[in-house]
């Protein structure tokens, strides 16, 4: 079984052309019927609500256009085919539609650009300087990042979820309910939790299941593991960390989808000590 989405989005375009952002505020998920193609059109103001009416249009300030469109991805397990593509698998994961690591996101950070995310909106980097000027006159002007990703909350809010600083989880990241992200946590795109989890580390292409805690400075990147397993301070799980299991040394890949399992430091031990809870 395929899996294909569709969303009408208001889309950020530079004047160049360039993408900068899609939002996209009630993505679907659909069975693929072989049917359709990979698209984004344009979308005409007949077919928009008013208050979609009134988001659309040139921002002179900013030098960009916000233009409504309707996006099409014809099969997720096929790679994203351009910007829009590529922001619609990102909200499907932070609207909680698709798991983390269940589509295809090969290539996607390839076809977004750097920009400038602001309280005013996306900017292009290259012109920014000329774009601060202008927005001079709309109030001061906040500068969150300049980045591919923007910040998660500015475009969508997962409910039952707490996010102590918005800039440490990105667009694409999967939280589930009952997920506590502390100011010291991180959560990058197409990775998360699957169940309640505190998270005081870093959490980047890999998913935790749930009751998982990562205390602060942990981190799992790159491996995949199951519920209620504790990874201790300052610890970064990778495939190829190396721990120790009643004494015996185990590359952290083979841990992958396990759970019950506490991971820390101990005195007089050379690597972190995994224990079976």
């Amino acid at each position: 079984m395929s899996w294909s989405a569709r969303g009408v989005g208001i889309a950020n375009i530079a004047m160049d052309g360039t993408v900068l952002d899609t939002w996209f505020p009630a993505p679907e998920l659909l069975l693929n019927d072989d049917t359709t193609s990979s698209t984004t059109t344009r979308v005409s103001a007949h077919e928009l609500s008013p208050q979609f009416l009134r988001l659309i249009g040139a921002d002179r300030d900013r030098l960009v256009e916000l233009v409504p469109v309707r996006t099409v991805i014809a099969d997720l397990s096929a790679p994203p085919v351009d910007a829009h593509d590529v922001f619609l698998r990102l909200h499907l994961l932070s609207h909680r539609l698709v798991k983390p690591q269940t589509i295809n996101m090969n290539g996607a950070m390839d076809l977004l650009v750097p920009v400038v995310w602001t309280n005013k909106g996306p900017c292009l980097a290259d012109n920014f300087e000329t774009v601060r000027t202008n927005l001079r006159a709309r109030g001061l002007i906040h500068v969150y990042s300049i980045d591919r990703l923007p910040r998660m909350v500015d475009y969508v809010v997962p409910t039952g979820v707490t996010i102590a600083e918005a800039e440490r989880v990105r667009l694409g990241a999967y939280l589930a309910e009952g997920t506590s992200v502390v100011r010291e946590g991180y959560v990058s795109h197409n990775a998360g939790t699957l169940g309640p989890a505190r998270v005081e580390g870093t959490i980047s292409a890999a998913v935790v299941g749930a009751g998982c805690t990562l205390h602060p400075s942990a981190g799992v990147i790159g491996l995949n593991l199951g519920e209620r397993c504790e990874i201790g301070a300052g610890i970064t799980l990778e495939p190829d960390t190396l721990l120790l299991d009643d004494s015996t040394r185990l590359a952290a890949h083979h841990l992958s989808g396990q759970s019950n399992l506490r991971i820390t430091r101990e005195p007089d031990a050379p690597l972190p000590v995994l224990r079976r809870i």
